[in-house]
């Protein structure tokens, strides 16, 4: 039947209500097919959201016959003892000049702000050489693995494929993380942002249920 109800003004009735309904409900949908099949926009979201490189393939823990490490007292160290979990890796000569000395600071940082995920983590410092370690090192980053690698070998693992003459940068300026199940997954850059590394590392932790 049609409405009893007269219409005031006499006009007929406007439809754009309607359109601006029915174009406030198709908004979403268009946004999504334009980020999807545009993506020079730059609609669509990153797709990852770490601040250090995965590497790929990630690289196994070598056996000790294969990487050689000793502790500042001279006796063998196996690397795969520590799997289970996760650790921060990084290496310089024993000197630990300033920028080795930031590196031992942002794992220990990054290390120290995860609260009850502390017990998960472990510092690993590789010395690349046979000098002495500055006793205020050993002080000021107590709690870190110090082992002796050699160059060479541990080249071939953190840094494979590197020529021999540029094997002392290629180690002394990232850092790592090698996960519980034994696997250097994550490198981080030279003059990392100190705040995006612990961001990294607590988003695995948070994502992780290994180690």
């Amino acid at each position: 039947m049609p409405s009893s109800r007269p219409n005031p003004s006499g006009k007929p009735r406007s439809i754009r209500p309607l359109i601006v309904l029915a174009l406030a409900c198709l908004a979403p949908l268009i946004f999504a097919l334009l980020a999807y099949y545009v993506p020079a926009l730059g609609l669509r979201p990153t797709e990852n959201t770490n601040y250090g490189a995965i590497l790929q393939p990630q690289r196994p823990v070598p056996a000790a016959s294969q990487l050689k490490l000793t502790t500042l007292d001279g006796e063998p160290f196996d690397l795969q003892s520590l799997r289970g979990q996760w650790l921060l890796v990084s290496a310089d000569q024993a000197a630990c000049p300033e920028a080795c000395a930031r590196k031992l600071f942002i794992l220990r940082n990054s290390h120290a702000s995860q609260g009850k995920n502390v017990e998960r983590i472990k510092r690993v410092w590789f010395i690349t050489d046979d000098a002495v370690v500055p006793e205020n090192v050993l002080e000021a980053y107590r709690g870190n693995l110090f082992l002796r690698a050699d160059p060479a070998q541990l080249a071939e693992f953190l840094a494979p494929g590197t020529p021999a003459d540029k094997q002392d940068a290629a180690l002394q300026a990232p850092m790592w993380i090698i996960d519980p199940l034994g696997n250097l997954m994550l490198e981080f850059p030279p003059d990392a942002d100190p705040i995006k590394v612990r961001k990294d590392l607590s988003k695995l932790l948070f994502s992780s249920r290994i180690g």
